[in-house]
Parts: C-alpha cells; sequence; structure tokens
C-alpha cells in the first residue's frame, strides 16, 4: 500500500473512481490469478495513460488497446509466431514459464509483461519489458507498481523511458484515462 500512496501523492487518479472489476471472472477468463498491486493500481486509475506515455491494461476496458483480455491473446498469438524464429528470452526458457501484458509503451510497440514462473505466486511475479520491434527483453524484479513508480519517479534502472526526462521533462504527472484520451 506504501506504495500506491506515493504513486496517488505523484500522479493524481481520476476524481471519478473508475468502474468496479470483477475479479473472479476476470481471472477466470485469464485463466490465472492476478496480482495485488495490479488490482490495486485498476481499482484507483482504470484504463488510460501515465505522462503520456504508460498505458495501464484493464479487464473489460470498452477500449480493446486497454483491454487486459484482448492484449493478452493478441501478445500471445505475436509472441508465439515470434518464437517459431526467435528464441524466448531467459526467464522464459523454463517449462511452464509464461508471459502476461500488463501495460504499453505509446507509439513504440513495447509491452510491459509479468514474467509468470510455474508455482509462482502471482504477488512474486516481476516486469519484462519487451521493446516491441526487436528483440530485446528487459527483466526488473519487481512487481508491476514498484516498476510504474520507479519509471516515473525516474529511478528505473532502464534502457527505456529515459526520454521522460530528457524530452518531456514532467514538472508534474498526469494521469489521463482512456475516455479522456480515447473517447
Amino acid at each position: 500500500m506504501i506504495a500506491l500512496d506515493a504513486l496517488v501523492r505523484l500522479c493524481p487518479p481520476p476524481a471519478e473512481p473508475p468502474p468496479a472489476v470483477d475479479w473472479p471472472q476476470a481471472e477466470r477468463a485469464l485463466g490465472t490469478a492476478l496480482p495485488a498491486d495490479y488490482k490495486q493500481l485498476v481499482e484507483t486509475y482504470g484504463d488510460g495513460i501515465f505522462d503520456e506515455t504508460i498505458w495501464l491494461l484493464v479487464p473489460d476496458s470498452a477500449y480493446d488497446d486497454c483491454n487486459l483480455h484482448t492484449q493478452t491473446t493478441e501478445r500471445d498469438e505475436i509472441l508465439a509466431d515470434l518464437w517459431e524464429y526467435e528464441d524466448k528470452p531467459a526467464g522464459l526458457q523454463e517449462a511452464g514459464a509464461k508471459v502476461l501484458p500488463w501495460a504499453f509503451e505509446e507509439g513504440t510497440g513495447a509491452f510491459l509483461y509479468w514474467l509468470a514462473r510455474p508455482g509462482q505466486h502471482p504477488d512474486d511475479w516481476s516486469v519484462l519489458y519487451n521493446e516491441g520491434r526487436g528483440p530485446l527483453w528487459e527483466h526488473h524484479d519487481m512487481g508491476c507498481l514498484a516498476f510504474l513508480l520507479a519509471v516515473l519517479t525516474g529511478a528505473a534502472e532502464t534502457e527505456y523511458f529515459g526520454y521522460l526526462y530528457e524530452v518531456l521533462k514532467p514538472t508534474e504527472h498526469r494521469f489521463a484515462t482512456a475516455d479522456q484520451t480515447l473517447g
């Protein structure tokens, strides 16, 4: 809860609470439980974009681009095709390991995934960043909320998202709902 409080102070959520999510139904549809920090993010912000850069996927979004179920199906198909010709990243070499998308980067084709290993509790899943239009994957040994907070504060040790500070140079952080941006 501390990371969520820090994120809310840094980047205020929408004044209007997002629609409630039927978590048991969402998890049944995905065939897996989801991390508690992700549920907190969705319940606080809903579908939308942080700093015009990171789109949060949510179950049953009215927008396919932001819909967790739609994007999971699409990413599974794309990655299955890709891995017929390219090697999987190291974390996915383990039998039964898989990725599930939880966010994507505006305009780049890059996705943020959870790395779900067999027998691992969802709260212990870590983050994988895939550049989208290339073979590079970057592993972050933290959950999605901690990673998002690290990116927005500039504390993330990543080859990506540097332009947030080099180009955008936000003086305050902003979250825009999918309805505000796409509707």
